[in-house]
This record gives C-alpha cells, sequence and structure tokens, in this order.
C-alpha cells in the first residue's frame, strides 16, 4: 500500500479534515444542528449542537466543547466554558459521542487544559495520512 501524502494548502489538503467531521457527524445525529468549516491555520469544522453549545474539531488540539460565542463559515469560532474531549487528537468517531457526555459532564478524560499534539505549522508530520484514512468517507 502506497502512502499519499497532499501537498500542504492545495485544494485537496484544505478539504482532508470533511471525511473525519462527517464519520463524527453520522455518530453524533440529530444532536447536531448545523456545521461548517473554518479556515486552515490551523483547520478546523465547528459542529452547533442542539443544546446551544459548539463541538468543534481543530488540526492541533483536537476535540473541545463550549457555548457558541461567535462563528460562521470561514472563521475561526469561538468558545466560552471550554472543555477539552481528550483522546487524542483524531479519536475514533464512534468514540466522540461518549467522550462529549463526558465533557458535558466534566469527568474523564476531558480537560479546561488545551492540549497541543502538533503544530499546525509541521504540514509535513504525517498528520495527512492519518487524516487521508478518512477521505474515502466523503459522500458515501
Amino acid at each position: 500500500m502506497a502512502i499519499k501524502h497532499v501537498e500542504p494548502y492545495s485544494d485537496e489538503w484544505l478539504q482532508q479534515p470533511i471525511g473525519y467531521v462527517q464519520q463524527v457527524l453520522a455518530e453524533l445525529g440529530p444532536e447536531v444542528t448545523d456545521w461548517w468549516e473554518g479556515p486552515c491555520d490551523p483547520r478546523d469544522a465547528t459542529l452547533r449542537l442542539a443544546d446551544g453549545r459548539a463541538l468543534v474539531w481543530d488540526e492541533e488540539s483536537g476535540w473541545r466543547l463550549g457555548a457558541f460565542v461567535s462563528g460562521t463559515r470561514g472563521t475561526h469560532t469561538e468558545l466560552s466554558g471550554v472543555r477539552y474531549l481528550g483522546h487524542g487528537l483524531l479519536p475514533r468517531p464512534e468514540r466522540v459521542p461518549s467522550a462529549l457526555s463526558d465533557a458535558k459532564a466534566g469527568v474523564g478524560a476531558s480537560s479546561a487544559w488545551r492540549p497541543c499534539y502538533r503544530s499546525h505549522r509541521n504540514c509535513r508530520d504525517g498528520f495527512d495520512v492519518a487524516l487521508d484514512f478518512y477521505t474515502g468517507f466523503v459522500g458515501a
């Protein structure tokens, strides 16, 4: 099996997180009322939740939950009262719902402290290979 590296800042690279986010959306189901991609540096995505909070993923610190303050497509979302879900940068999509429940309750691996798993400036650190696993799910 060949390893595919995607050229940083290409359209393909910018779209890489979508497959992963769509898998998480499928796991969360009706709990998510809307979602959008953010800009890059770091690449991120916002999921608006039915309870008025938002779940944001970015390529440096993974998932975080907080009260939605502001944000739209193409801008970084602002949250208050943030808790990071833990479980790494790309937890398996089926694990996100339980991690979200833990973060809502303030227990488990969730934390108010921001983890930094990588820097978005390290474009050739192999993270694109991990994201590439989920690209086959786009539109599936």
